[in-house]
């Protein structure tokens, strides 16, 4: 009765829509495939899940269960920076990564720019009819949320999501993530160049569908930004092999 009572269980418990399937659970979850796949045996052989055409959960109630048991975790252990990136996958709602973070996912976790471990802002295009019950949601973890990114000392923690209310949200994935289309990417980066000259160069070299003009020289912000980067997430980070 207990054998399925594990971390990751619960996690693919929380994360499974519908048709997915165990590599997409996995990048979901920022967890190892074989690992996620001896974990999903595991819940198809105890009755938790079933394959149909892809995964899905016998009885959705599951999930909700497991939310009410994790939401009081957070109180004693609050949410890391990776953790807080896989948290949206458990709401159960449409989203889609804009702003800094389209720029960090298409580029494969390359690009990070403007937060630090202290000041971390996640940037999430919504629903606008949603936009409460994200409020609601990551009030939950203990998480602040607002329109625009909030001031450090305005909360405690290190982490705040910027909620973008959209009408129609147009999401791609890339590496199990949804984030807004690579053209409303580079998009935002020309808007804001002079943070996103040597992102834009990276895209350019990445997709043969971007056309910029970037002709980055490694700086001073260049570096600051890779050894940030190196230093939290020595792999890739939150987007898993």
């Amino acid at each position: 009765m207990y054998e399925v009572c594990g971390e990751k269980e619960l996690k693919i418990i929380l994360a499974l829509d519908p048709g997915d399937s165990i590599s997409g659970v996995a990048r979901k979850i920022d967890e190892n495939r074989e690992t996620i796949r001896s974990v999903v045996n595991r819940l198809e052989e105890a009755g938790y899940v079933a394959y149909d055409d892809g995964l899905h959960l016998v009885d959705q109630t599951l999930r909700d269960a497991g939310l009410e048991f994790l939401t009081p975790s957070a109180n004693i252990s609050p949410p890391s920076i990776t953790e807080a990136y896989v948290l949206p996958q458990f709401a159960g709602m449409e989203y889609a990564y804009t702003g800094i973070d389209a720029v960090y996912v298409w580029t494969g976790g390359g690009y990070h720019v403007a937060r630090d471990p202290e000041d971390y802002p996640l940037f999430i295009a919504v629903h606008e009819p949603d936009l409460d019950v994200w409020t609601a949601f990551f009030d939950r973890f203990g998480i602040p949320t607002a329109e625009e990114r909030l001031p450090a000392d305005d909360f405690d923690g290190s982490i705040q999501v910027v909620l973008e209310p959209e009408a129609q949200i147009e999401a791609e994935m890339v590496d199990g993530r949804p984030v807004i289309s690579l053209q409303e990417t580079v998009a935002f980066a020309n808007e804001h160049y002079a943070h996103f000259q040597s992102a834009l160069d990276m895209l350019g070299r990445m997709y043969d569908s971007v056309d910029t003009d970037a002709n980055y020289r490694p700086n001073l912000l260049g570096v600051m930004t890779r050894n940030f980067f190196d230093q939290e997430w020595p792999s890739r980070g939150l987007l898993s092999p």
